[in-house]
């Protein structure tokens, strides 16, 4: 893969593969048919999590220990070519072993017998209806004689019957891929007239069902029914679903944060002063990318697009004064700058403007596109990460319509967060027809309060305004926050020598440590020899064993029904040494186990000819499957590594931020959490509204001393439940108080990050809610006060996460603490003594229990 998958797409990936390797078995073996399903929330990246499952199947996998399958053949299947052709391109762009000549979209004439192996076939609905030159000829009767079937002009086969020759072909494996699978199910249709889908999955007119059936989808729901509506016969086994959790996704930094959503304040026609002020925000993003970009170094600039959504029946008139108002806003931008995406093809006149159609997958690589007008077409399948600025001219009973297309642009444009700048990782939703009430729904919609939607738990705002660093806060609050501990979430299946190649590899590339990859091979060379020396005669019995290909005889005599057993062993060849090197590439990783063998046979060896090579293989292999050796070089790797992320900590903050993100990964790269670096928060957005339960929308209350604030200094907490605005309160009323921070509630540069292990021992980060800080005797001090609350699920993994934090960097606060509220008053356990970081590591039941307990005390000002 060119590209570096997130720790919830490698965890999805190796589930398919497991699901994949499990239907080629029980079909191959037993006949049986089989699907799954992948659900993933919009921007995680299910084509990338396709493609790395894709040529784990063509070609294996290392990192997934999965072994090829040689016959594998895929259909890629969609409802619409446009959306095979951006999947297409997406696949090249993300997998560096798949090339053009390995995805072939099918257009007739095709007179192929069968499909190929090791090929994906992209095919869509329109390809497979009765009027298609791919099917002309065929129909769906069972009982007509083949010689009687027309085949289609040029071809020697129909589509269907390709098919069908490739599923009966014993050496081949189909696969089906349906992506957004819940289109192409039409409910309403019935068992006598299937869907083209439904001939795919169940078979028709004699001819097979596709084997193994994977669907793809952000909503997965009405695959999962349809699956089992269109196998009549049950004979077809659902295997596990693989779900994304949403929350993952959030924290990768791939989506955007934060909705801004806007609308009337009150009741008349404001659809003009709305347009002019979207018109502005596009500017606003646009100067402020630029100023990224240059701040940066980067060479390409995000563009970010308007789009203006109209209703299903657009008022040209409508549009074309929309699109006055925004080049009168914002005269800068060029006259061709204008395209729609509406079902007619053709030129539209808006107004005074014409307007020309674009492909919908054409757009986001399209940057001198700055303003497009839809309706709906594009709510499935498409996506464009520099959308940044939605206004719709739907009407307020509309609002899925409206949510469906803003799911459409939830992605980063950069595919990262923007470190620490809120305005960057935003979109704005401007809503000129909808009122407080219909705008509430919206906001509750968005946020998963109401029903599953694509990217629920985003940041939300209704007014929201921009913070910057606040400048009565003192230079010493700074400087306390620069030396603050965070944790890195270490990602599963991770090796230290890998982890210390690609730092080394990072380094020499930036020019932070020339030569750190020699450096770091001579090292682990050493660690190898020195050990290999240390324990020689488990070496030896190791390299015994590599030279050594075990077997087994069986014998059978004519006339007998007794079978005799014998073992054997023979030298290994040249191809069983490499097979047994690959165990070291694993262990160590292809750059050292190979720079190990050249350190071994060198030319300043004298035993360098073929025979010394073939030791060198060898010795390599043997080392890595001896246990101590193993244990002892990842401890050099492991120490190695972190010295140097504390070496370079000044040199890596000064690089770009892209560079910056690249070291945290490889620093999560570890088998324990890592203490990384808090970088200062540059930009916040903060919602100076309140929407309550019944839909009333109130003023939120403002407070000082927070570290990122409006231009009068205050900082807004409506967002704050009642324990968190007793929390604030009481601490800022502490003596020496200097400031407070509201700490983000997901993985960022910016976001002090505690690791804990989930129920099913996962790695997992909490965030917790504040920081303060205190002047303490002169010096400044940080604490970490969380409203801890006892009723959630996960509540006591993550309090107990809280507590070894607290065990290993409490020296550097001045408290760590929970709090919970117990009845009628606020209980704190204080983290920083043994004695309640004991009891709550040792505690197994319910939370409030211990808050209720006398390990915790009474929270107040005292």
């Amino acid at each position: 893969m060119k590209f570096t998958l997130k720790d919830y797409q490698e965890d999805a990936v190796e589930e398919v593969l497991r699901n994949l390797e499990r239907s080629r078995t029980q079909y191959h073996r037993d006949g049986k048919e089989s699907s799954f399903s992948l659900t993933a929330t919009t921007g995680a990246g299910k084509t990338v999590m396709a493609a790395a499952a894709i040529e784990a199947l063509f070609f294996g996998s290392e990192r997934f220990d999965f072994e090829p399958d040689p016959g594998a053949v895929v259909i890629w299947f969609s409802d619409e070519p446009s959306l095979n052709t951006q999947t297409r391109m997406r696949l090249l762009e993300a997998s560096e072993k798949l090339g053009s000549s390995d995805l072939i979209p099918i257009q007739p004439p095709f007179a192929k017998p069968r499909l190929e192996p090791g090929k994906v076939y992209f095919l869509n609905t329109g390809k497979l209806t009765k009027s298609s030159l791919l099917t002309r000829g065929h129909v769906d009767d069972p009982n007509m004689i083949p010689e009687l079937r027309i085949q289609p002009d040029l071809q020697g086969w129909t589509i269907w019957e390709t098919i069908a020759n490739t599923i009966a072909e014993d050496d081949l494996t189909l696969y089906l891929v349906l992506d957004e699978a819940h289109i192409g199910f039409n409910t309403k249709t019935t068992t006598d007239k299937p869907t083209i889908v439904r001939k795919l999955v169940s078979g028709h007119a004699g001819f097979p069902p596709i084997p193994i059936v994977w669907g793809i989808s952000a909503t997965i729901e009405r695959f999962d029914q349809a699956m089992s509506e269109a196998d009549a016969a049950r004979t077809r086994q659902a295997l596990p679903m693989v779900t994304v959790e949403p929350s993952r996704v959030q924290d990768s930094g791939l989506v955007k944060d934060t909705v801004l959503v806007e609308f009337p304040a009150e009741a008349g026609v404001f659809d003009t002063v709305l347009v002019r002020r979207a018109a502005r925000k596009l500017r606003e993003s646009t100067e402020r990318w630029q100023a990224y970009a240059a701040s940066q170094g980067m060479a390409d600039v995000v563009r970010p697009l308007l789009i203006l959504q109209s209703p299903n029946t657009p008022d040209p008139d409508q549009l074309g004064w929309a699109l006055e108002e925004i080049f009168r806003e914002y005269p800068e931008l060029p006259n061709d700058c204008v395209r729609h995406v509406l079902g007619d093809h053709t030129v539209q006149h808006f107004g005074g403007w014409g307007v020309s159609w674009i492909e919908p997958e054409r757009v986001q690589d399209s940057d001198w596109v700055r303003v497009l007008v839809a309706k709906d077409g594009i709510s499935t399948g498409w996506d464009c990460p520099r959308a940044e600025v939605l206004v719709s001219f739907r009407p307020a009973t509309d609002h899925t319509h409206m949510t469906q297309l803003l799911g459409r642009m939830v992605r980063n444009p950069l595919a990262r967060r923007v470190p620490g700048d809120e305005r960057l990782n935003s979109v704005d939703c401007i809503l000129p027809f909808f009122d407080r009430t219909t705008a509430g729904y919206v906001v509750k919609f968005l946020t998963g309060q109401i029903d599953a939607m694509p990217g629920a738990g985003k940041k939300v705002l209704i007014d929201g305004r921009p913070h910057d660093p606040n400048p009565a806060i003192a230079p010493e609050v700074w400087a306390c926050w620069d030396a603050l501990p965070t944790l890195t979430v270490p990602q599963k299946g991770a090796r230290p020598v890998k982890r210390l190649v690609a730092l080394a590899q990072a380094l020499s590339a930036d020019g932070v440590r020339p030569g750190a990859l020699k450096e770091a091979e001579d090292q682990i060379h050493a660690v190898l020899d020195e050990f290999g020396g240390r324990y020689d005669q488990l070496l030896k019995q190791a390299v015994a064993e590599v030279w050594a290909v075990r077997g087994q005889a069986i014998r059978g005599t004519v006339g007998s029904d007794k079978l005799t057993y014998s073992d054997f062993a023979e030298r290994a060849d040249d191809r069983a040494i490499r097979v047994a090197f690959e165990g070291a590439k694993k262990a160590f990783g292809a750059d050292i186990a190979q720079s190990y063998v050249n350190h071994l046979a060198g030319p300043e060896n004298p035993d360098a000819d073929d025979d010394g090579l073939r030791d060198a293989y060898v010795k390599a292999s043997a080392l890595a499957t001896v246990l101590e050796i193993r244990q002892n070089v990842d401890q050099k790797a492991d120490g190695a590594a972190s010295s140097w992320f504390v070496e370079h900590r000044d040199a890596i903050r000064a690089l770009p931020d892209d560079r910056q993100q690249e070291y945290e990964a490889i620093r999560s790269l570890a088998t324990k959490p890592q203490r990384g670096a808090l970088v200062r928060p540059r930009s916040r957005l903060e919602d100076y509204k309140v929407l309550a339960d019944d839909g009333q929308i109130s003023e939120a209350r403002l407070v000082p001393m927070h570290l990122m604030s409006g231009l009068d200094g205050m900082f807004p907490i409506g967002g704050l439940n009642d324990w968190e605005r007793q929390v604030v309160e009481t601490e800022l009323a502490r003596p020496g108080a200097a400031g407070w921070y509201r700490n983000p509630p997901r993985p960022a540069v910016d976001s002090l990050g505690v690791t804990y292990r989930d129920s099913a021992g996962n790695w997992r980060s909490m965030h917790p809610d504040f920081i303060f800080f205190h002047q303490i005797d002169g010096v400044m001090r940080a604490s970490v006060v969380d409203p801890h609350g006892h009723h959630l699920e996960d509540s006591l993994v993550k309090l107990k996460g809280l507590a070894r934090f607290a065990e290993n960097y409490g020296s550097e606060f001045h408290r760590v603490g929970a709090v919970a509220k117990v009845g009628n008053a606020m209980r704190l356990l204080d983290l920083q003594s043994d004695a309640t970081r004991q009891a709550v590591l040792a505690a197994q039941g319910a939370v409030v229990d211990l808050y209720a307990s006398p390990t915790a005390a009474a929270y107040h000002l005292g």
